[in-house]
């Protein structure tokens, strides 16, 4: 899933804790798919019908799938950076992409409130897991991160009434979103993520 354009490094782990660092330096295989379909059928992996959400219930989502985050960071260190196969992110690497997909949307999320009819800039997820190091970075500080940018996100969500929620903004690749398609096509990102650490369907 595709979609970024802020973030700020993390300091990476000190020299003592390198060698706990386990991912691996295998690129991950970029996923060039368009996940727009998700607001036209049910996600058979994760189990999301993002179409069906109700767009009043994205802020709780979000809050209730941070804490989810908050869970799983609270493992083993270790654990957390072992990649299951090196193409495949580790737990940690996919809970610092979800803290950025809630900093990113909350981003876009403004311009489209406050501008007309913006187009967002590019994002490659997978140059910046790499350029911020994503599996060398603490994961209790991932884990307050995430969490604020996830409760920064929601209260711009539930701030949206009325009209609001028709404005519209644009992708460089055509993809066309009102504040309500978008919130609920932001919200399988985060479920769909949880999933491929948790295996737990919603």
């Amino acid at each position: 899933m595709t979609d970024s354009e802020h973030t700020s490094p993390e300091p990476a782990v000190t020299t003592d804790e390198a060698a706990e660092v386990t991912a691996a330096a295998d690129p991950i295989v970029p996923d060039t798919k368009d996940w727009t379909w998700v607001l036209e059928q049910p996600c058979a992996d994760c189990g999301l019908d993002a179409g069906a959400v109700v767009r009043e219930d994205v802020a709780g989502m979000v809050r209730a799938n941070a804490a989810g985050w908050t869970a799983v960071l609270g493992g083993d260190p270790k654990t957390l950076r072992r990649r299951p196969r090196p193409e495949i992110w580790s737990d940690l690497e996919y809970a610092c992409h979800v803290r950025d997909v809630f900093r990113l949307f909350r981003v876009r999320l403004d311009l489209m409130l406050d501008q007309d009819d913006p187009l967002f800039a590019n994002w490659d997820q997978d140059a910046t897991a790499v350029a911020e190091r994503y599996g060398e970075q603490r994961p209790a500080v991932v884990a307050v991160e995430l969490a604020e940018a996830a409760e920064a996100l929601a209260a711009a969500f539930e701030g949206v009434a009325g009209a609001r929620w028709a404005r519209t903004g644009n992708r460089s690749d055509g993809a066309r979103f009102t504040v309500e398609s978008f919130a609920r096509y932001l919200i399988h990102d985060p479920v769909h993520h949880l999933y491929d650490v948790t295996g737990e369907r919603v």
